[in-house]
């Protein structure tokens, strides 16, 4: 009786240590698949996170660039004036040296030029509030400009000139000598700025056009506008006949203008770059006769 009781108490505890043994494995297992599972949940949060910050900072990426902007909504806003003969409308239609140019730069980037004529007084303004998104118009490379822009590399060579009648420019070959004269200027342009740097005496209008018109109906005597215009626009065989221009007031150049910290400035000097390399600048400078005034890029 003795030994049935010592074998029954033998097969009890051998079955505890079982149980024992099975019961710590389970939690053992338990444990290692909660941890398994919250590393894996781990993971996919630092995952997730990861690609949170990345779509975040491609995001801001887009947001800072002007390019992509353009680009996303498929049009270069293009801020001009009327100024033969870089920008002009010829059958409804805008043309020019710069217009032309415009919007070879945006088939490249695979978007459409669209053309905005602007009071040239505001355009910075209307650049920083993204009515344009760039000014292309014979602009000159002033301090002020070059200070509140995103400025391309200069591509074309200018001056400011006097302009008067032809029977009144005898003896007009000094900016002493057009001290007495009454001028028109463009408002805000680099005419204007050369008008005050002189001291002369003047009245400001809307256009370069507007001011020739002043010299003409003899309402002004003299205008100061950019010397490339005065080529296309005064002497024999344009509509201004009886117009010259005497003396250069300033020597300047050309570029473009984009809103501060734009990347679309460097986009367009690789594109000049390439354009001047392949030719296609010039022969465009040459359709508008200004292939004397560019600047190699």
């Amino acid at each position: 009786m003795k030994k049935w009781i010592a074998l029954l108490l033998a097969a009890l505890m051998v079955f505890s240590l079982a149980a024992c043994a099975s019961e710590t494995k389970t939690q053992d297992d338990t444990q290692s698949q909660t941890e398994d599972t919250s590393a894996e949940t781990d993971a996919e949060a630092e995952t997730d996170a990861d690609a949170e910050t990345d779509a975040e900072a491609e995001t801001e990426t887009d947001a800072d660039s002007d390019l992509a902007y353009v680009q996303e909504k498929g049009t270069l806003i293009v801020g001009i004036t009327d100024f033969a003969p870089m920008d002009y409308q010829e059958n409804g239609e805008w043309i020019g040296f710069d217009a032309d140019m415009a919007k070879a730069f945006a088939e490249s980037l695979g978007v459409t030029a669209e053309f905005v004529e602007i009071n040239w007084d505001t355009k910075i303004m209307e650049l920083d509030s993204k009515n344009l998104d760039c000014v292309w118009n014979g602009m000159t490379l002033t301090d002020e400009v070059t200070s509140a822009m995103e400025c391309s590399n200069a591509y074309c060579n200018n001056a400011q000139v006097v302009v008067v009648k032809a029977d009144k420019a005898e003896g007009l070959d000094s900016a002493e000598a057009c001290a007495d004269l009454n001028f028109a200027v463009e408002s805000g342009s680099a005419g204007e700025a050369a008008a005050n740097e002189q001291g002369y005496n003047y009245i400001a209008v809307d256009s370069q056009a507007d001011a020739l018109m002043e010299v003409s109906a003899g309402t002004s005597d003299a205008c100061i506008i950019d010397l490339l215009m005065a080529g296309a626009m005064i002497g024999e065989g344009t509509s201004h006949d009886n117009l010259v221009h005497t003396v250069e007031l300033t020597t300047e150049e050309y570029g473009v203008g984009f809103r501060k910290g734009s990347d679309l400035a460097a986009a367009l000097n690789e594109f000049l770059a390439a354009a001047y390399a392949d030719g296609s600048l010039m022969a465009c400078a040459e359709t508008y006769g200004v292939q004397d005034a560019v600047i190699a890029q």
